[in-house]
């Protein structure tokens, strides 16, 4: 659901999922029941055009888009799931079907390089974020949101004076 106007919502992935893990796992697409056969190129192309026009839409109904994927290398995945398991707390980070995930890394990028090139638009950017360091890449995302929202012109909104003079009275009231 997206957030109603003037107010911020995070989407993890959503629907970019229909072009990333589906186009990983076209076998998803068998429980889909999809209305018609489609040649799977045309597919993507469908589902990318589809993401677009959405994201066009609420782009100009006045919602500022921003999409980070953040880029974890295969090398610090390895570490990091590593890291799930000698550690005993963090061991429900992990399970054995990200290792299954895994192998198809290659996959994934495939997907991931079409995704980003086909749905990335002056109204709907990526930002491709390096993020095998993570303080580095929070502070990169930081900045990137507050330099776009500082864009919006965005203010507190003015009560009024006599709206300022009631608080201060009842501001004097408090014990």
């Amino acid at each position: 659901r997206t957030p109603e106007r003037g107010r911020i919502g995070v989407f993890n992935r959503s629907h970019y999922e229909e072009v990333l893990v589906v186009r990983v796992h076209p076998e998803y697409l068998e429980g889909q029941r999809l209305p018609r056969e489609i040649p799977l190129d045309e597919l993507w192309k469908e589902r990318y055009e589809s993401i677009n026009g959405f994201e066009r839409h609420l782009a100009r109904n006045g919602t500022l888009i921003l999409k980070f994927f953040l880029n974890v290398s295969k090398e610090e995945q390895g570490h990091r799931f590593r890291r799930r398991i000698e550690r005993p707390d963090k061991n429900w980070k992990f399970s054995e079907g990200d290792l299954a995930e895994r192998a198809l890394w290659d996959r994934y990028m495939e997907a991931y390089q079409a995704a980003l090139n086909a749905t990335s638009r002056p109204w709907a950017p990526w930002y491709a974020i390096p993020a095998d360091d993570k303080r580095f890449m929070r502070a990169t995302v930081a900045q990137l949101i507050v330099e776009n929202l500082s864009t919006l012109g965005v203010e507190f909104p003015d009560i009024g004076d006599a709206r300022r003079a009631e608080l201060e009275i009842l501001k004097a009231s408090i014990s």
